[in-house]
């Protein structure tokens, strides 16, 4: 029992003062990466609600340690906390991915990782304006600057579409003809035959002028029967 009674007032100390004071951050720090990351799971993109929670959370809790260890043993208050930012690079670094050429995706997502992980280390530190209005800011990028982007031309996404007609032959053609005018190139094509008819499903790679023109093109043509826009692909 005077095992148990010097566990129970141990720990009564500890949530008095420092652990009290943690947890407070910890939640914090869980809310503004929640927050982010609920944007992105809404999103679709792979680091979602529960990546980004973890990693404000994770940094918070280093940044926490790292100060906490360093005033009971003595050292450097910032040795862990440094130690975050190398490691971050590294899960930012795995988000980023390389296909079908020059196309690179998770550019965007690697760079959330690592300003969410920022805003776990000033909730950790204490700055707790600083990571709400810092929070306020990366949602404001991720929501608005997209949009503006793609308005102001500036941006190039990939989008998919399905076609239908009676060849493959003639629609490949005649899809190349149309993307012609945009600069554009059939990319990631499939094909599917029916008794009917053929299917094909292609990407374009171009501005939102530039999938707008294309998609004018693809309507009026009298060659494909049916013309289906099925979104964008990959898009940061």
């Amino acid at each position: 029992m005077p095992v148990i009674q010097q566990i129970y007032e141990m720990l009564h100390s500890e949530m008095g003062s420092i652990v009290g004071l943690s947890i407070a951050r910890l939640v914090l720090a869980a809310v503004l990466g929640g927050v982010i990351g609920l944007e992105r799971e809404l999103k679709h993109k792979p680091a979602g609600l529960r990546t980004n929670l973890f990693i404000c959370m994770g940094s918070a809790l280093f940044t926490i340690l790292s100060d906490q260890l360093a005033a009971q043993h003595g050292g450097d208050h910032t040795r862990i906390a440094a130690q975050i930012i190398p490691g971050i690079g590294f899960i930012g670094a795995g988000s980023i991915l390389h296909a079908r050429g020059e196309l690179i995706t998770g550019l965007t997502t690697a760079a959330t990782i690592f300003v969410v992980a920022s805003v776990g280390m000033a909730v950790g530190g204490g700055l707790y304006l600083t990571s709400a209005l810092a929070t306020g800011l990366i949602l404001i990028c991720l929501l608005l600057l997209g949009g503006v982007e793609e308005r102001l031309n500036l941006k190039l996404a990939t989008h998919s579409y399905e076609v239908t007609g009676r060849s493959a032959e003639a629609i490949a053609s005649e899809v190349n003809q149309i993307l012609e005018r945009v600069h554009g190139m059939m990319q990631n094509v499939k094909a599917a035959a029916t008794p009917q008819r053929v299917r094909v499903q292609f990407e374009l790679k171009g501005t939102r002028k530039d999938q707008e023109q294309a998609l004018d093109g693809l309507r009026q043509s009298t060659v494909l029967e049916s013309v289906v826009p099925l979104g964008p692909v990959q898009t940061e």
